[in-house]
């Protein structure tokens, strides 16, 4: 799998950098979302968790895919801005709000 990001568009509003690629993979199966993860996070040097993949689409018959994914400034960002299914879809899990126990007297 070749990753080539060919469009980075920058949103300092949303903390995240938008992200544009073609990925070559003939003779190959289509990547998984995992290994597209891994790659973006690699090139933008970011961590998974700040990946958020939105779509891959495969072009028939060429051995080609494109996609977008958003990379955000952190973890905190992602889970600010992106919905609960999307976050859920790629793997950021939200942390779960723990009630404090009543103080004893």
């Amino acid at each position: 799998m070749k990753m080539e990001i060919t469009q980075k568009k920058v949103n300092p509003l949303l903390k995240r950098t938008e992200v544009y690629f073609v990925i070559d993979h003939k003779g190959e199966a289509t990547p998984t979302k995992g290994a597209v993860v891994d790659e973006i996070a690699k090139q933008m040097k970011a961590s998974k968790n700040e990946v958020v993949l939105q779509s891959v689409e495969s072009v028939f018959g060429n051995g080609k895919s494109n996609g977008y994914a958003k990379v955000y400034e952190s973890k905190d960002a992602a889970l600010e801005i992106e919905s609960e299914y999307v976050l859920k879809r790629n793997g950021i899990e939200k942390p779960e709000y723990v009630p404090e126990a009543p103080a004893e007297e």
